[in-house]
């Protein structure tokens, strides 16, 4: 028996993975990942702190000639204590296919087509870009749409500035715009004096399109995302930090590298201008259905994130001392937050502190058969709710909102 089948079978439709942390050169880490503090640069100070750690990835990260092996992918466990044994996600989809995410998601994707990541920095990003299809294309990439939500188990502080730009204020050019990508090299460039910011709220979320201009706040942050790592920094100076120029032109074909149009063409530039971003990009959290029904069955759930056609995401509470049987149509990944006990044939707990390298029973990824014939949860806590993030792919059949 192969080990990606004997993973299968030992969880039940239910795969154990490994955490995954991912460093980034131009951040300072947040701290609020539950990463022993002695190894946030455990992987060196030239490669940065540890401010990433990604969910139910077979997407690798993109960070330049440094980057580990396997950097960014998650990894399944399979073994008892002691004797794991550890295999690439992408390599057991790869072999298992639709067994794991279904026939609707591979006939299409070939591929389990999302990631989500918890990132955590102690200050703002740079006003940055992701690609649309087209634009990744040209690149040999794919266009990655992405949406937040500020879990407040992971929000005791709000780190620097808790407020994220989104898009251009309605009046600017694009005559500005392309000034102040020109001056990328001369310090300030000021690209977010023609932004506008937002608060942050915990238990809250947005959604954000490619093609949209966006500053990430400093909150420890929740992203479904697209599987893909294209981007463009068009902000020069973050947080008194020079951002490299090399990262402007980051997603950029070869041809068209010094062309600032091309730049100016990754814009949508109505998206950006939207006088009502509030409205049409936040997302509070929507039940999934009655909330007395719910919680008379002894759980809540809620959509978070169900903007996109590319992902979507929910949060489900499990109250204490509760048992209950979760059913979904889709495949998924999912991260606990709160809480401990079983999901299926796994014990499922919160650690407070994670080593690098260490395993933990906090992340899994759920088949499609599995999902939908229903996953049994036990909260064995007399006081403490569960709580827990699920990631799926495209076009779930639950989102009907």
């Amino acid at each position: 028996m192969s080990l990606a089948k004997k993973a299968l079978e030992e969880g039940q439709g239910i795969l154990r993975l490994a955490p995954t942390w991912v460093p980034r050169s131009f951040c300072v880490p947040g701290r609020r990942i539950k990463l022993h503090p002695d190894d946030y640069y455990v992987l060196g100070g030239e490669r940065g702190g540890i401010d990433e750690r990604w969910l139910s990835s077979t997407t690798a990260a993109e960070n330049g000639p440094l980057t580990g092996e396997h950097e960014g992918l998650s990894k399944v466990v399979v073994g008892s204590a002691g004797k794991e044994e550890l295999l690439l996600l992408k390599d057991l989809i790869d072999e298992l296919q639709a067994e794991i995410i279904g026939s609707r998601i591979w006939d299409e994707h070939k591929s389990w087509p999302m990631y989500s990541k918890f990132f955590d920095n102690m200050g703002p990003l740079p006003h940055h870009i992701h690609h649309n299809d087209e634009h990744a294309a040209k690149i040999g990439m794919k266009g990655k749409p992405e949406a937040y939500y500020f879990p407040p188990q992971l929000n005791n502080h709000g780190g620097d500035f808790p407020y994220t730009f989104f898009g251009i204020a309605p009046g600017t050019t694009r005559e500005q715009i392309k000034e102040c990508l020109m001056n990328f090299t001369k310090g300030d460039n000021k690209i977010t004096s023609f932004s506008q910011a937002f608060k942050l709220d915990p238990g809250t979320g947005w959604d954000v399109p490619p093609g949209m201009l966006h500053a990430p706040g400093s909150m420890c942050t929740y992203e479904p995302q697209k599987a893909s790592d294209v981007f463009a920094m068009y902000q020069s100076l973050v947080n008194e930090a020079i951002i490299p120029e090399e990262l402007l032109w980051k997603g950029t074909p070869k041809d068209r590298i010094g062309d600032y149009d091309q730049l100016m063409e990754v814009i949508d530039w109505e998206l950006n201008v939207d006088p009502n971003i509030l409205e049409t990009r936040f997302m509070a959290p929507v039940p999934v259905k009655d909330i007395g029904e719910m919680e008379a069955a002894g759980y809540v759930e809620n959509w978070i994130c169900y903007r996109s056609e590319a992902f979507s995401a929910k949060e489900l509470t499990v109250m204490p001392g509760q048992t209950v049987v979760i059913k979904d149509q889709a495949a998924y990944g999912m991260i606990m937050m709160q809480g401990h006990g079983t999901m299926g044939v796994w014990d499922v707990e919160t650690p407070a502190l994670i080593r690098y390298g260490q395993l933990t029973h906090d992340e899994y990824f759920v088949t499609e058969k599995a999902a939908m014939e229903g996953v049994k949860i036990t909260n064995h806590s007399k006081t403490d709710p569960i709580v827990m993030l699920k990631h799926f792919g495209p076009g779930n059949p639950d989102l009907n909102l």
